[in-house]
């Protein structure tokens, strides 16, 4: 494995977040640390509370209940708490009040500015208003928005009153965005007229109506006025932000909630089926996240925290809950990173003088094309803390992150979970050593392992990520649907977390990964399944089946490729392929456009039916194919090999 490239020195040992907490328990080095929050898990759970000035209206009477099985253990039992609370209201009545807690810069270059005070009373009139209109403890609420001040105030709003908040990407199509809001049974979604995106206006607000068309739960639509354009509209269930929250009072309590009651409910795809609904508690939320950007990013109140992301990814709720929280300060954009000029994003770290920048492999590997010049035009000396998430780093890419963004002086968080635990089973520390492309280790409080395919625990070898013990995040089954999660994670070995992530343990315990273990495709670190193409792909009269994969791309990180089956009595054209293409990128977005698709007369199948995208993946690549026996119709194969 590589050799060690960056070692903490400085402020990064003195001053973390993680440092008091070690010397306040009398921990001496990263070993212990990771061996104590992993073999005490109550006593890390609890102590972390405490340290991170998690505040609860009700204290908890037991950190951690297994008595169902921990695949339904429960956390921080007979506690009331909420994260607005946290996050907002007790920062607006302190001496935060005035400080900075969210910038928002534009595509088109317009900036706004909010501090806690401000942002608590417009989340107070948003929560108001959602009350108005019937909304209680317990129902969901969708938001398919572009990145914007107004995104964050009602992420917190819906919370507040005890509502479960949905984030959804806002670059989804309709299809997409109607299966979420019809599994979760939304009342109310917020979105907007449009957005910018790389100088062009981009509605919005047409998709949400396509996903509106059959969903009869969705009673009030609020839409941001961002572009100020013709907007289709329904006058008994729509209504302008600005209405919506107008002669709302600035005052409004908080719900308190338990400690396992839901607040957020993100949806992840699968490799077969509906998109899966991760459900996340305000215990569970509080507990790991603020834990992560406490110690793993050592956000403090000077923080200025920038991650590359929309709300739809995990990564959205993760750094405004994080962020605030800590009391620290989030700038988020609307726009592309590389518009008008590739220099967009070292621009905006220059000015608004941006202290941590996280983004996904894809983006740097997007940005480096485009020359050193673009970036050592601008003083990046504001950065402390570089992060990264989504997908493996190639080395190419890790080292010019590291040495031209960071000048070989600044640590790569490279954190890896997923939106199943909202948050990361692996992360390095201020503290601890850096290889490139790794991710060092555990997280704290993470009980993992890397499995072979017996179970068995192994390094030095590719292996299974596994989990042997709960977290206070880990979602609470899947949406209405306890059965299908108990099948994902822990139908593979006896009370063991199965992730379904690539693993590597170095000589050193360096861990790596290395992509999925699944069919799962990620493009531009987006997560979608299969079936959710295929399904775009079948919707059109031509097609009879229909098998998606992900396959590696130099800018993307993986790139969509479809095979097709044709309906007897279509034929295969280049007209129609374009078509079938366009199909899908008007259902799911444009990000999810296949880069291919193949006309084929036969899909390799299983006996019982099931696609073996494995063996398709691997025929594209010009890879070994492996075991076979399965395979009902073996000369689809070769069909696949014509195709190419």
């Amino acid at each position: 494995m590589s050799e060690i490239v960056w070692e903490p020195t400085g402020d990064y040992v003195d001053d973390s977040n993680i440092k008091r907490f070690m010397d306040k328990h009398g921990i001496k080095d990263y070993d212990e640390l990771i061996k104590r929050s992993t073999d005490e898990l109550e006593w890390f759970w609890d102590a972390i509370m405490e340290d991170l000035n998690i505040e609860w209206y009700e204290p908890y009477h037991q950190v951690l209940d297994t008595s169902k099985g921990i695949q339904w253990a429960k956390w921080y039992l007979g506690g009331k708490v909420n994260v607005v609370h946290n996050c907002i209201d007790k920062h607006a009545d302190s001496d935060l009040k005035g400080h900075t807690a969210l910038v928002w810069e534009g595509e088109d270059g317009e900036i706004r500015k909010m501090t806690y005070h401000d942002m608590y009373e417009q989340v107070n009139r948003c929560a108001n208003a959602l009350r108005a209109e019937g909304v209680r403890k317990g129902d969901t609420v969708g938001i398919y928005m572009p990145m914007s001040m107004e995104i964050v105030i009602a992420f917190y709003a819906v919370m507040k009153i005890g509502a479960v908040v949905i984030p959804v990407f806002s670059g989804y199509g309709g299809t997409a965005l109607a299966s979420r809001l019809a599994d979760a049974e939304s009342k109310v979604l917020f979105t907007a007229d449009g957005s910018y995106r790389r100088g062009r206006q981009i509605s919005i607000k047409p998709e949400a109506d396509r996903a509106l068309e059959n969903l009869p739960s969705v009673e009030r639509v609020v839409v941001l006025k961002r572009l100020g354009i013709e907007t289709p509209w329904n006058e008994k269930r729509d209504v302008w932000w600005d209405d919506f929250l107008e002669n709302q009072p600035a005052d409004c309590p908080t719900e308190r909630m338990d400690s396992e009651d839901y607040a957020l409910l993100i949806y992840t795809s699968g490799t077969t089926g509906k998109p899966k609904g991760a459900v996340h508690t305000h215990g569970g939320c509080l507990a790991q996240i603020v834990k992560e950007l406490g110690y793993f990013f050592d956000v403090k109140q000077d923080t200025m925290f920038f991650w590359l992301s929309d709300i739809g990814w995990m990564m959205g709720p993760w750094e405004i809950i994080g962020v605030h929280s800590l009391g620290g300060s989030l700038f988020i954009f609307e726009g592309a990173p590389n518009h008008p000029e590739p220099d967009r994003l070292w621009d905006m770290i220059e000015r608004h003088k941006i202290t941590h920048l996280g983004v996904s492999p894809t983006a740097i590997r997007m940005l480096m094309r485009f020359g050193d010049e673009w970036v050592t035009k601008h003083d990046l000396s504001s950065l402390k803390f570089l992060g990264s998430t989504g997908e493996p780093w190639d080395p190419e890419s890790w080292n010019w992150f590291f040495e031209v963004i960071g000048k070989r002086k600044l640590p790569i968080i490279n954190i890896s979970g997923g939106t199943e635990i909202v948050g990361c089973f692996l992360s390095p520390l201020p503290i601890t050593a850096l290889k490139p492309c790794t991710l060092r280790g555990p997280g704290l409080g993470m009980a993992i392992d890397c499995f072979d395919d017996e179970g068995k625990p192994v390094r030095q070898q590719m292996g299974h990520l596994v989990a042997l013990k709960p977290s206070p995040s880990m979602t609470r089954g899947f949406w209405k649907d306890p059965d299908r999660y108990i099948e994902t994670y822990w139908s593979e070995w006896p009370d063991v977390w199965y992730h379904g992530d690539w693993a590597y343990v170095d000589e050193d315990g360096f861990w790596s990964l290395h992509g999925r273990s699944d069919d799962v495709i990620k493009v531009a670190g987006r997560r979608t399944g299969p079936a959710e193409v295929e399904s775009a792909l079948i919707d059109h009269d031509a097609v009879s089946e229909a098998a998606a994969i992900g396959v590696p791309h130099d800018i993307k990180g993986e790139a969509v490729i479809t095979f097709v089956v044709l309906t007897p009595g279509f034929s295969a054209s280049d007209e129609l392929r374009e078509e079938l293409r366009t199909q899908v990128a008007n259902k799911l977005g444009k990000p999810l456009r296949p880069d291919e698709l193949k006309f084929v007369k036969d899909l390799p199948k299983t006996r019982s039916a099931k696609i073996v995208r494995r063996i398709i993946r691997a025929k594209y690549l010009g890879e070994e194919l492996g075991d076979l026996s399965s395979v009902e119709n073996p000369d689809a194969i070769e069909g696949i090999g014509k195709a190419i």
